[in-house]
């Protein structure tokens, strides 16, 4: 059992999410970047799709009843063990009874823990997955939640140490142009891939919404809603472009101007971070 002492800003149970339901309008979810996640879980001896947590920049603090190996991944923070000192990126072995302590992400936004045999809440959809738009899986940690543990699959990983990648000052993001790009002027999609844009604070497990040049229409009003996916570009009113991230609608009547191929890079990204586009081609 994990007892949450500080749950911090916000800290969610994720797995690899809930693929294959989109069209009963629930959305994957899952964590932002499932690679930290699938590797923290090597790490510890679970199987690559154990659900564990994602926490968001200011850290949390947990008590373990039971003796368990935990990884973390992602984000630099420092960690300790009680008095002793940990690190990012290796298996850490905790005693009975021992506080974890993560503290604030020194760059980017979000670290993935996982803990021997997984968080074992109750599934749902096939996933342990929050998804903080429909509310589907556990709602977010909160200070003394307690988290049930299950069973360790297997030994932990022998590696003294994994290599995060840096965070980039600024994201470069391939852009797929369409399939409404034909709401927009033809000098919207040239602003697109020209201008820079900066993630705003309003950002979330939804979707990391930009400000920067506003995306003028050739056609007013709204679409008839269609069906959206991850990395989806879509423009409200205001012409400030929105990228989709795990937790996306499945549906929505703002046109889309195109999608980003690879999203990944956005989960480390903090209000501020400059984002520039380009097309496939380049």
């Amino acid at each position: 059992m994990i007892e949450v002492l500080r749950a911090g800003a916000l800290t969610t149970v994720q797995d690899q999410g809930r693929p294959g339901y989109a069209h009963l309008g629930v959305p994957r979810s899952g964590a932002l970047d499932p690679a930290a996640l699938r590797l923290a879980n090597r790490l510890v001896g679970n199987p690559e799709t154990a659900a564990g947590l994602e926490i968001t920049l200011t850290g949390c603090v947990l008590r373990f009843t039971r003796a368990a190996t935990v990884a973390l991944t992602g984000a630099e923070v420092d960690v300790r063990v009680d008095r002793r000192p940990g690190d990012v990126g290796r298996p850490l072995s905790l005693p009975a009874g021992a506080v974890l302590r993560i503290g604030p992400a020194h760059a980017g936004l979000r670290t993935w823990l996982a803990a021997s045999g997984g968080i074992a809440v109750e599934p749902v959809l096939g996933s342990r997955a929050t998804d903080t738009l429909s509310g589907l899986g556990p709602p977010p940690v909160r200070d003394g939640d307690r988290l049930p543990l299950g069973a360790s699959a297997g030994p932990p990983a022998p590696a003294d140490f994994t290599v995060a990648p840096a965070v980039p000052a600024t994201l470069r993001l391939t852009l797929r142009p369409g399939p409404r790009q034909d709401w927009f002027t033809p000098a919207a999609l040239d602003l697109l891939l020209t201008t820079p844009y900066a993630i705003s604070p309003a950002s979330n497990r939804v979707g990391a919404r930009l400000v920067g040049a506003a995306l003028p229409r050739a056609v007013a009003g709204e679409l008839p809603s269609e069906g959206l996916v991850l990395g989806a570009v879509q423009v409200p009113p205001d012409g400030q472009p929105l990228i989709f991230l795990a937790d996306h609608p499945t549906t929505g009547g703002y046109p889309v101007i195109g999608v980003v191929d690879e999203v990944t890079p956005l989960a480390q990204a903090r209000p501020g971070t400059t984002v520039t586009f380009h097309g496939p081609q380049r």
